[in-house]
């Protein structure tokens, strides 16, 4: 009995620890998925520049170190 409750508690710790929250930003497209461990930015972003009008790409960070950005 004990053993099945250590295991469900894990299961409830690892869920909110991992499953994301999405956010959208209005900075012109942005999408933001935040978990407690990791976020993952797809990121479309109004630059104001005439010639190149968004930044368009991805940023994934995990425990807040940015470990990939794409972002052009």
């Amino acid at each position: 009995m004990k053993k099945k409750f250590i295991v469900i508690m894990v299961i409830i710790i690892l869920a909110i620890l991992l499953i994301p929250k999405p956010m959208h930003l209005n900075d012109g497209g942005t999408i933001e998925y935040k978990s407690l461990t990791y976020k993952i930015s797809k990121v479309h972003r109004s630059t104001g520049d005439l010639e190149i009008p968004y930044k368009t790409g991805i940023i994934i960070e995990v425990f807040g170190i940015e470990v990939f950005n794409n972002v052009k």
